[in-house]
C-alpha cells in the first residue's frame, strides 16, 4: 500500500525541499528521500503537513476536486459574537472569491507546544480560540476570513486534513503510515466531505449557541515496519 507521511510542520518553515535565504525549509527537517507535499502550509501557520511519493495519492489529496475537509485550531484577537461566527459559516465574501459554508465553534484553548517566537499579545485586548473547518484551501484563506469578521488572527496550527489528525505529534516530528486509495471517498461522494456535519445537541457547531467545547482528536498511529 503507498506510504502517507505525516509531519507536524513548525512555525517559520516554507513548504519546499529546495533551499531559501532567509527560512528553513522542509529540507531542514525531512531527510526521507522522494516524498512531496500534498498540498501546502503557510509559513507562518503550524501543524499538519500530509507527505508521499505516490503520485495518485498525492493527486487525491491535493486535487481540490476532492474537497477534503481541513481542520484549523484558530486563536483570534477578540472575543468572538454569535455575529462573527454566523458569518464565517456563511461564507466570507473575500473580494476575489466567497467562501463555502464552513463549520465553525468557539472551543477552549487546546493543549500545544510553545511557538517560537510567541505570539505577541496586546495586553488591552482579549483573546479567543476557534476551531474551522472548511474543504478548500485558498491563499491565507483562513487568515483572510478571520480578519475580514474582525478577528485577526493571532495563531494557526491546522489539526486534521480529511480523516488524517495531528494528535500528539511535536513540532518537527514525521510519522509514516500506510494508506489504501480504495479507503477514501470516491469523486462522486467528496462533494459530502466539504459539507458542514451538525454536531450533537448541546455543543457549539454549525448553527449552535456560544457555548464552547473541547478539541478532541485521536493520534496519529505510527508505522510498525
Amino acid at each position: 500500500m503507498p506510504a502517507l507521511f505525516l509531519f507536524n510542520k513548525p512555525y517559520g518553515v516554507i513548504c519546499q525541499f529546495s533551499r531559501h535565504e532567509l527560512h528553513p525549509t522542509l529540507k531542514d527537517h525531512i531527510s526521507t528521500p522522494g516524498i512531496y507535499p500534498a498540498g501546502r502550509l503557510d509559513t507562518d501557520s503550524e501543524g499538519l503537513l500530509l507527505l508521499t511519493g505516490e503520485g495518485a495519492l498525492q493527486h487525491r489529496i491535493s486535487d481540490p476536486r476532492w474537497k477534503l475537509p481541513k481542520t484549523y485550531w484558530v486563536q483570534v484577537e477578540g472575543r468572538a459574537s454569535e455575529e462573527q461566527l454566523a458569518a464565517l459559516r456563511a461564507g466570507v465574501d473575500l473580494g476575489d472569491f466567497v467562501t463555502r459554508p464552513a463549520q465553525v465553534r468557539q472551543i477552549d484553548p487546546p493543549t500545544l507546544w510553545e511557538r517560537k517566537p510567541p505570539v505577541r499579545f496586546r495586553k488591552t485586548v482579549p483573546d479567543c480560540w476557534l476551531e474551522i473547518i472548511i474543504s478548500e484551501g485558498k491563499n491565507r484563506q483562513v487568515r483572510r476570513m478571520t480578519a475580514k469578521v474582525g478577528l485577526p488572527t493571532l495563531r494557526l496550527v491546522r489539526a486534521a486534513i480529511g480523516p488524517w489528525q495531528l494528535g500528539d505529534m511535536q513540532p518537527g516530528e514525521l510519522r509514516s503510515i500506510e494508506v489504501s486509495l480504495e479507503d477514501l471517498p470516491a469523486l462522486s461522494h467528496a462533494e459530502r466531505l466539504g459539507k458542514p456535519t451538525p454536531l450533537p445537541q448541546g455543543k457549539a457547531g454549525v448553527g449552535g449557541g456560544q457555548s464552547r467545547a473541547q478539541p478532541s482528536f485521536r493520534f496519529a498511529r505510527k508505522n510498525k515496519s
